[in-house]
């Protein structure tokens, strides 16, 4: 019986019709929906270690380049401190969010590049040679570090992780207080100062560093295989920078012990 509501009238099948007011399609027209390809939007690409190379040459090289302006406009302290400052807010930033912001990350690299180039500028012209031996031993520090992980000499595990990221809170707190101590202290405890403290400490910061280039590797290694969007490439680029001028800096300074005059 048909209804008398208007509105279920509207979607009450009709002679022929399917319920919901669609036709009945014939054998030929079911034939051909079954014959007819299916579209899929095409799969995201995935990262590979060509992608984090790519990127960590341009994000490596932004920096180098911003440095070596830096060095040759000889910009004094104040734009080491700002480039610093918006180079840490940078950081903050991209790690705490996980951005793979390709600008932001540029963007730390131009600013931490303009402190680079101040402080390296400053050392050379106290220490001559002193900035190119910090930076074959930075290179040298990558390369060893990429040998013992490709040779699995030290597996990086979640108690390996553990211990490298608590040992480095704990280095940044001690040098914390020993920048406050500082402002009452002359040197403070010493701990940035030349002597023995100093120098365990610049070993250990050196070495901290390295450990932290092994897990750079086991986190691109692990983004990879895991099938990362293409994109993330851009943050593992920006993670090995991090490492390599954290890297740089010590070096510079644990030569500049060495380096005075007598």
């Amino acid at each position: 019986m048909e209804s008398k509501n208007p509105v279920f009238s509207r979607v009450s099948p009709a002679k022929g019709q399917q319920p919901w007011g669609q036709p009945t399609p014939s054998p030929e027209q079911l034939q051909g929906m079954y014959d007819a390809p299916s579209y899929a939007p095409p799969a995201q690409r995935t990262m590979t270690i060509d992608d984090v190379v790519v990127r960590g040459f341009i994000t490596l090289g932004t920096l180098v380049v911003s440095a070596a302006a830096a060095w040759t406009l000889n910009l004094g302290w104040g734009a080491a401190i700002a480039g610093m400052l918006v180079g840490l807010v940078l950081a903050l930033v991209i790690s705490f969010k996980q951005s793979a912001n390709p600008v932001l990350i540029l963007g730390y690299s131009v600013a931490y590049g303009v402190a680079v180039g101040v402080i390296s500028h400053i050392m050379e012209s106290y220490y001559p040679g002193i900035v190119i031996q910090a930076v074959l031993g930075t290179a040298l520090a990558f390369g060893a570090m990429l040998t013992v992980y490709s040779l699995r000499i030290v597996r990086v595990t979640p108690k390996f992780t553990k211990f490298v990221v608590a040992a480095a809170l704990g280095l940044m707190a001690a040098l914390l207080v020993n920048l406050v101590a500082s402002f009452f202290i002359p040197g403070g405890f010493g701990l940035r100062e030349a002597g023995p403290i100093g120098y365990l400490v610049s070993i250990a910061a050196i070495l901290l560093g390295c450990f932290f280039l092994l897990l750079d590797f086991d986190e691109v290694e692990r983004g990879v295989k895991a099938g990362a969007p293409a994109k993330y490439s851009w943050l593992m680029a920006f993670g090995l920078t991090v490492t390599l001028v954290w890297i740089y800096l010590e070096i510079l300074r644990l030569l500049s012990y060495f380096s005075g005059d007598d």
